[in-house]
């Protein structure tokens, strides 16, 4: 066979929907990227504490999981495009807050604003990808996301660099606030007149019957665990172990590499590229392997990259510390492709918006969590130890994978 007609088929389940997210995806991580890198650093420029710095990440993940049940709930009620269309346009408004901001309280606005439009529409979102994918091609479908986003947010850090060169903290993230509103719009748009609903059944919405059915979406949401595998509960929690010890030190990577191991800031933008660049790399060949041996390996190795990423980041130096974002992009990609196709397997078409609420809800319920604590333990108790419980509880993350988590022998549509 031809090598053009074999790649035409290999990836001919680029199209429809999968397509317009994809692309959609990349306006998004490109944007989200820029401000990213200096995120922290900004917050404590307009005269926040590390210990405020965790709790506006606490309000945040709070505000994402107060939405989670509905929003699963609706996904599988009322249809997908609908609010994701709807939600993506709030976000982006949402971030007006933070290009704007006089003081850290107008973050912690945006970002309370911002998480409530994300939180609703996010379990369709995935929802919507896995009902667009078949189920074959899962493994390159989620590896491909990965392998877009990252490509799309490579030049993230360069710019948020030149910005920073050009214009100095506080101003180059305005600047790239802006440019996230933009983008941000630019995607909804997109979304609103490109995505074809995917549930044929889905009722016409109102916002009256959303909040009615928050009760309900809850006691359906919980429900749901009686319809599904156990080992697709085991695998969920054991996600959710894990981004609890990341999220204690996700807001203070720029803080410590700057303040702590004295990297200059604009080489510390510089170095944010490799993180990207190898989850571009490793994309395709993990999404292969996945479809094709095995999805639990991939995330089992994961778990192993990001032990050894953050020891060498928190003892680092520029080399260590460029090897430790090489091993988080690795760990990324293995960890979103397995994963996310594992789960697909697992869940029932009807049922995915409800399992994605309640792993959204508990994760970032212990993200909040997370946030805090780390928020604290950074300003108060010492600048590592958040990094060492990271490290610490990925163990038990392993083990309940390696042990509880099965593989189906057929994988749901």
């Amino acid at each position: 066979m031809p090598f053009i007609q074999r790649l035409k088929e290999e990836f001919s389940f680029i199209k429809g929907n999968y397509a317009v997210l994809v692309v959609s995806w990349i306006l998004l991580d490109f944007a989200s990227e820029i401000p990213a890198v200096y995120y922290a650093l900004y917050v404590l420029k307009l005269g926040a504490t590390e210990t405020i710095v965790g709790i506006i990440g606490l309000s945040q993940f709070l505000a994402l999981a107060s939405l989670q049940f509905p929003g699963g709930y609706i996904a599988d009620k009322f249809g997908r495009k609908w609010i994701i269309c709807t939600m993506t346009f709030g976000v982006a408004l949402s971030y007006l807050f933070y290009a704007l901001a006089p003081s850290w309280h107008f973050i912690l606005i945006g970002a309370v604003l911002m998480a409530i439009f994300n939180s609703t529409y996010q379990p369709a979102l995935m929802a919507m990808i896995a009902d667009s994918l078949p189920p074959e091609k899962r493994g390159m479908g989620f590896g491909i996301v990965t392998l877009i986003g990252s490509a799309s947010t490579t030049p993230g850090p360069v710019v948020a660099s030149l910005l920073y060169s050009a214009f100095g903290l506080e101003y180059g993230m305005r600047v790239a606030y802006t440019i996230v509103v933009a983008l941000f719009l630019a995607a909804a748009i997109l979304r609103t007149f490109r995505l074809k609903e995917t549930i044929k059944t889905a009722e016409k919405p109102s916002f009256k019957d959303l909040w009615r059915s928050y009760p309900t979406a809850v006691r359906e949401t919980l429900g749901v665990w009686r319809k599904v595998p156990k080992s697709l509960f085991y695998l969920v929690w054991s996600v959710i172990i894990v981004q609890f010890g990341v999220s204690a030190v996700m807001l203070f990577f720029s803080v410590y590499a700057v303040n702590d191991l004295l990297i200059d800031g604009a080489l510390w933008g510089i170095l944010n590229i490799a993180a990207p660049i190898t989850t571009i790399i490793f994309a395709i060949p993990i999404g292969k392997i996945v479809d094709k041996v095995n999805r639990k390996i991939p995330t089992l190795l994961a778990y192993g990259l990001f032990v050894f990423a953050m020891w060498f980041f928190v003892n680092g130096n520029v080399l260590l510390v460029l090897i430790s974002l090489i091993l988080v992009g690795a760990g990324e990609v293995m960890m979103n492709t397995g994963l996310s196709a594992l789960m697909a397997d697992l869940t029932p078409k009807m049922e995915r918006g409800k399992v994605n609420a309640f792993m959204n809800f508990a994760s970032f319920l212990f993200m909040a969590l997370g946030n805090f604590v780390g928020g604290f333990l950074y300003e108060h108790v010492s600048h590592q130890l958040p990094f060492y419980i990271a490290i610490a509880l990925v163990i038990p993350s392993f083990i309940l994978t390696l042990i509880l988590v099965k593989e189906p022998e057929k994988r749901e549509e």
